[in-house]
This record gives C-alpha cells, sequence and structure tokens, in this order.
C-alpha cells in the first residue's frame, strides 16, 4: 500500500476496461485521480466508487482528439490538486480494416484518438510536470509491436505511439525535466473493447478460442494485470525507466 501516495495521476478513458482498472489500483496506492471519459455515468461511477473506499478523486468529460479539452484538463486539475505527477494516455478505440478497405476517414478517425491525443497529452503534461517531475504512461500495443493483415490504422497508431514515446523520452531527459515516458503494450485483455470485438465476430466461441491461442500462457489477461504495469511505471520503483516498453502480453510477442 502506499506506492503512489503523494501523487496526483490523470488516466484518460478511466470509465471502463484499462483505464477503470488502473485508475482505482493506484487510488488505492495513495494517489489522487483525475479519471477523464466521453462516458460521464460510468466515469462518475469510478469516482464515487475510489471515493467510498477513502481515495481521492474527480471527473473531467473529456474528448481526447479535441487540444482545448486537454488544456481544460490540466487547468481543472491544477485547480483540484494543485500538481500532476502521472499521466496515462489511455483513451483509444479499435478499428478493424486492412489497407485496401480502410477509407482515410477510418484513418484520420484512428489516427486522432490513438496516436494525436497521446501527443497532445504529453505535450500538456510536460508543462505541468518538468518542474518536479513525473511519469507519463502511454498505452500502446502488441499491435504497436507487430503487424497484423486487418488492423492497418489501428497497427499504425500503436506503432506510432511507441516510436513517439522514446522521442519524447529522450527529449525530457536531455532537458532535465526529471519527466520519465514509457509505453505500456498489453495483449488481449478482457475488457469492453474485447467483448465487443469477440460479440461481433460470426462466431464468438471460435473467435474467443482463437484470440486465447494466440497467447502461450493459455488464457487471455485481465485489466489489473495491466493496472500494475501502469502501478510500476507510475511509482518511483521505476525511477531509472524511461523511453522503454514494458510488454504484457502471456507470451505473444515471443513467438
Amino acid at each position: 500500500m502506499g506506492r503512489v501516495t503523494g501523487k496526483t495521476a490523470i488516466v484518460t478513458g478511466g470509465a471502463l476496461g484499462l483505464g477503470k482498472a488502473a485508475a482505482v489500483m493506484l487510488a488505492r496506492e495513495g494517489a489522487r485521480l483525475v479519471v477523464t471519459d466521453l462516458k460521464e455515468a460510468e466515469g462518475q461511477a469510478v469516482v464515487a466508487g475510489i471515493k467510498s473506499a477513502g481515495g481521492e478523486a474527480i471527473f473531467v468529460k473529456q474528448n481526447v482528439a479535441v487540444e482545448a479539452e486537454w488544456q481544460g484538463l490540466m487547468e481543472a486539475t491544477l485547480k483540484a490538486f494543485g500538481r500532476l505527477d502521472v499521466l496515462v494516455n489511455n483513451a483509444g478505440i479499435a478499428f478493424s480494416g486492412d489497407v485496401e478497405h480502410t477509407t482515410l476517414e477510418d484513418w484520420r478517425r484512428v489516427q486522432s484518438i490513438n496516436l494525436d491525443a497521446v501527443f497532445l497529452g504529453t505535450k500538456y503534461a510536460i508543462a505541468a510536470m518538468k518542474d518536479h517531475g513525473g511519469s507519463i504512461i502511454n498505452l500502446s500495443s502488441i499491435e504497436g509491436l507487430v503487424g497484423d493483415p486487418v488492423l492497418a490504422a489501428y497497427n499504425a497508431s500503436k506503432g506510432g505511439v511507441r516510436i513517439f514515446t522514446k522521442s519524447a523520452a529522450l527529449h525530457c531527459a536531455k532537458s532535465g525535466y526529471k519527466i520519465r515516458v514509457n509505453s505500456i503494450h498489453p495483449g488481449y485483455i478482457v475488457t469492453p473493447m474485447v467483448e465487443n470485438f469477440v460479440a461481433e465476430s460470426e462466431d464468438a466461441k471460435a473467435t474467443r478460442e482463437a484470440l486465447v491461442a494466440l497467447h502461450p500462457l493459455g488464457h487471455l489477461g485481465e485489466p489489473d494485470d495491466i493496472a500494475y504495469g501502469v502501478l510500476y511505471l507510475a511509482s518511483d520503483e521505476s525511477k531509472f525507466v524511461t523511453g522503454s516498453e514494458l510488454v504484457i502480453d502471456g507470451g505473444y510477442t515471443a513467438q
């Protein structure tokens, strides 16, 4: 307990899935939380749960693809808690489509949420943290490490997060900001996003079995598997880790 006591953390896309798990775990370990999402009712429920457990949290409705809303988020965070120590760039969307059948409109929509928002969050978090340091954690994916023939736009967005993270990490280190920037690369985790993907397939049972088979450990991951990685990177335990890829994928990319 208390691994991030005294820190203020923002978790985008914190209403459900990986974001919710990360927010709850950070709060349990002592952080003050700013939970953001477009899903206001679900986000408020996460905040209520944190408060009922004795933690501190606020909810901010945010479209991560809009720069002005990042500016508003930083203002709300500093007003509520006086500082920012951790940003978890978690918000993202899934999209299936090969290069031939992905429209430019779809491509740009995926990049705006999965990659542009990570750039904006990182940019504004650096401004808020550079006087005292902090940790920026960008959620990429196994699909930021390996290709998939039917995930052209998603691959590009998550691969972009991976290499952008390294650039930002080097910038912060060489500028003397004491801000660490790292990426996390989950395998398939049991979240609403993955559950919807399975449910929308022609044969849900076969699709789930196929996903499980991709992971040598023989099962899908759980949200807390990723939240523990977020907690490590948010804490001072990872003070010598920057520009790195934390792969939590049940062996998927080891093959």
